[in-house]
This record gives C-alpha cells, sequence and structure tokens, in this order.
C-alpha cells in the first residue's frame, strides 16, 4: 500500500492521494483535517465498512449510521500521542442488537486493520448504540 502527498501551499496544507486519486485535504486544521484527525477517522472508517458489511449480509436494514470517534491524549516529550480511544457507534433501522454489537466486536477484535495496528499502544473501546438505545 502506497499513498503520496504533495505540498499546496508555502504552510502546512497538504493534499494526499491513494490508489484512489480523490485528494484528501491535511495541515494543521485550516484547510483540511490534521493528521491526528485523520487517523480517527481511519479507525472510525476502517469498522463503519466492517459493520455494515457484516449487517448486510444478515439481511439487517440499516437506515441510518454515524459515529462519534474520540481520542484522549497526552504530552510527550514534543508530542501528543492517543493514550485512548473511544467509538460510539449509532444505528438506526430494522436491526437486532445482538447481531449489532457481534458485528462491533468482530470490527474491533478482528477485521479492522487500524485499530488492530493501534492496540494493544492505544486502547479502543467502543459503545454501540441502536434506535436510541445502548447495546450491553
Amino acid at each position: 500500500m502506497k499513498v503520496t502527498l504533495q505540498r499546496k501551499n508555502d504552510a502546512y496544507w497538504f493534499q494526499g492521494t491513494g490508489k484512489n486519486p480523490v485528494p484528501i485535504d491535511i495541515d494543521n486544521g485550516t484547510n483540511g483535517a490534521s493528521p491526528m484527525e485523520l487517523l480517527l477517522m481511519g479507525v472510525g472508517g476502517c469498522s463503519a465498512v466492517d459493520i455494515v458489511s457484516i449487517l448486510t449480509k444478515q439481511r439487517q436494514k440499516i437506515t441510518n449510521y454515524d459515529m462519534e470517534v474520540l481520542g484522549e491524549r497526552t504530552e510527550m516529550r514534543q508530542a501528543k500521542p492517543f493514550t485512548s480511544i473511544h467509538v460510539t457507534i449509532n444505528l438506526e433501522g430494522t436491526i437486532d442488537t445482538l447481531k449489532a454489537k457481534k458485528a462491533a466486536d468482530l470490527s474491533f477484535q478482528k477485521y479492522c486493520s487500524v485499530s488492530l495496528t493501534l492496540e494493544p499502544q492505544v486502547p479502543i473501546t467502543y459503545t454501540v448504540i441502536v434506535n436510541g438505545v445502548k447495546v450491553e
């Protein structure tokens, strides 16, 4: 896998591209997402694709899917790495709650390459909410 970045101004704005040539704006938060925001989006995007795929195969009807990915950071020398990440997954539709929880478990524990790359250095936890009700 390879990505490329091209500087777009005299400051911190870059555009990144991968296999799909759609550009992603990256900078310190002015013209695009910061690298740390992109990392959180990677965690969320990876698990979202897994969960939708699993639930679709199980014939669950998802009418809305959104999530929030919260990263906690700490000061370490000059950097501020993540110390933990929590993902809140909000699903709506005709969805069996046990299947939704199992899909999230499979994603974070088996399939999501982004999450598995970060674990165990950065613990990732998650909450699944189906039709406004937290799944226990």
